[in-house]
């Protein structure tokens, strides 16, 4: 099986299993954590192009879990995180991780956030090196083993 097919087939089952959990993931720590991965992987490399955004907007709109939340809460919070990740990227990443850190507690928050932050890596079919250390920090600042998730 080729690489793009099993990165596709991952991401629909972690998608999948992002969806049972639905009714567990409402929190605001959730939420901010969710928006906090998005940017983080969206900025992995550097800069953030109108492709990256797109994605992010078509997560927001489209995944069953994020319509917990207002749509316009969510993109707010996402352009807030991105802002602190171009004005000073070291910085803001250390913020940002401690933003994702909050849901440490809460080991199926926990997982879902990785999970989204492996859904936008993996939305435009090639979830690079950078994107993929970038989501295995984040595994660390909640407590999780990154080969849970093939990282």
């Amino acid at each position: 099986m080729a690489l793009w097919d099993r990165l596709k087939d991952s991401t629909k089952t972690m998608q999948t299993q992002l969806n049972a959990k639905k009714n567990d993931l409402k929190s605001g720590a959730f939420r901010d954590a969710s928006m906090a991965m998005c940017a983080l992987v969206a900025a992995a490399d550097g800069s953030v192009d109108p492709s990256e955004r797109q994605r992010v907007a078509t997560l927001i709109g489209t995944n069953e879990v994020l319509q917990n939340f207002p749509a316009l809460d969510l993109q707010r919070r996402f352009d807030d995180y991105l802002a602190k990740l171009t004005s000073d990227f070291d910085f803001g990443k250390v913020a940002i991780l401690q933003e994702i850190a909050k849901v440490q507690k809460k080991p199926t928050e926990a997982r879902a956030v990785i999970q989204i932050g492996i859904v936008i890596g993996g939305a435009d079919g090639d979830f690079d090196k950078t994107e993929q250390a970038i989501v295995r920090e984040a595994c660390f600042a909640v407590g999780l083993n990154p080969a849970e998730f093939d990282l």
